[in-house]
């Protein structure tokens, strides 16, 4: 039987002294190259999840695996956030004193690239984007839907198996809503990635080919 390459088991995870239960005991498997879509009302818990696999965060109890392996024990959290994930936030989250083709570079720094390697890799990003004539802007100088482009760049600069996208159309239009999902979908297909996307939106999760729902920290389906 394949190792799942993400397993939950049992997770929980509770603010304010236990006082609040983001996460009730929490079990769940992703095998490599799916595309997961995770909805819920606010305050379900479905960001905290996505936290908790990414290793932003670690659980009150339970444990999540990575190949089989734990996270924070046998796994070292910062070198599986580096190594192995890449992260896309609803509000970009660049940096505003950096070029879009530095932004890239971001997560190459101190990691084995040399300063040549970390500029091609950036490039090919930026230009796979569609941003080929926008790489030397400031974010400022771009529309939402670029700096989320950029975004995206950023998120695969380390080769991750593993793409988590928190509410990643939450500041956009349709149109450029749509624009973004179809880069996504299209990334995940393309390079066998791992995909999860945090959605509130019906018509993204209802067209990833699985779609887990949380209500007050549990996973109904």
């Amino acid at each position: 039987m394949t190792t799942p390459l993400l397993e939950v088991r049992n997770l929980t995870k509770s603010y304010d002294e236990g006082r609040i239960e983001a996460l009730r005991g929490v079990d769940l498997s992703i095998t490599a190259g799916e595309f997961v879509a995770i909805s819920g009302p606010s305050g379900s818990g479905k960001s905290t999840l996505l936290q908790l696999l990414g290793g932003l965060d670690t659980p009150t109890g339970g444990e999540v695996l990575f190949r089989g392996e734990p996270l924070g024990s046998a796994i070292d959290l910062d070198t599986y956030r580096c190594h192995h994930v890449g992260f896309i936030f609803q509000a970009f989250y660049l940096l505003p004193t950096l070029r879009a083709i530095e932004n890239v570079q971001a997560p190459l720094l101190g990691v084995s690239h040399g300063g040549n390697s970390r500029v091609q890799r950036a490039e090919a990003l930026l230009c796979e984007m569609g941003l080929e004539q926008r790489m030397d802007r400031y974010p400022n100088e771009l529309s939402a839907g670029e700096r989320q482009r950029v975004a995206i760049a950023r998120a695969l600069a380390n080769h991750p198996s593993i793409l988590l996208a928190d509410e990643p159309t939450g500041n956009l239009d349709s149109v450029n809503s749509a624009n973004i999902m179809e880069v996504l979908t299209g990334i995940q297909k393309t390079h066998g990635m791992t995909l999860i996307v945090v959605t509130h939106a019906n018509e993204i999760a209802n067209s990833a080919p699985r779609h887990i729902r949380i209500r007050d920290g549990k996973v109904e389906s």
